[in-house]
């Protein structure tokens, strides 16, 4: 997860691997980008679900993001927080979205999806109980790339 090699001040702003999962956990709210039919990006907000080792998007089946991912399932994903500059923090995910479950999400149990359920259910709605609503279904985009940033690790800008 560290900066490439020439980007000494994103090494030293990157997070941990300890630190995202605390960011991520936390975190309600991504920004999905998407590639649409016509080359154009479409970019929507979502609420989400980190394992640890990919991130779990639970998203309507007929939407124009469900659309465009089974078209061209390239995604990017980036979660941020902060008002001021030295507040600024963040996780970019980029990767493919993998269809997981019935589609769209059934009552069926399914063991894949049994922790991701009950870690979205306790994150958005405060019970160990995920109830499927017949128009959503799971994603799962397992990170080719994370870049993140912790604009805090700057310490208190010099004044000039």
């Amino acid at each position: 997860m560290s900066a490439p090699e020439g980007q000494r001040r994103g090494r030293a702003i990157a997070m941990t691997a300890a630190e995202v999962d605390d960011f991520l956990g936390a975190e309600r709210t991504c920004r999905v980008a998407t590639v649409g039919g016509d080359g154009r990006p479409h970019v929507a907000p979502l609420w989400f679900v980190w394992d640890g080792a990919a991130l779990w998007l639970n998203s309507l089946t007929r939407s124009q993001r469900w659309t465009d991912l089974a078209r061209d399932p390239r995604v990017a994903v980036v979660v941020d927080a902060g008002v001021e500059y030295t507040e600024l923090r963040g996780v970019e995910v980029t990767g493919r979205a993998e269809v997981v479950g019935d589609v769209p999400r059934s009552e069926a149990e399914d063991p894949e999806l049994a922790p991701v359920e009950q870690a979205f259910a306790r994150k958005y709605g405060g019970t160990d109980t995920y109830v499927p609503d017949g128009r959503h279904a799971w994603l799962r985009i397992t990170p080719e790339k994370l870049v993140s940033w912790d604009f805090r690790k700057l310490g208190t800008p010099r004044a000039t």
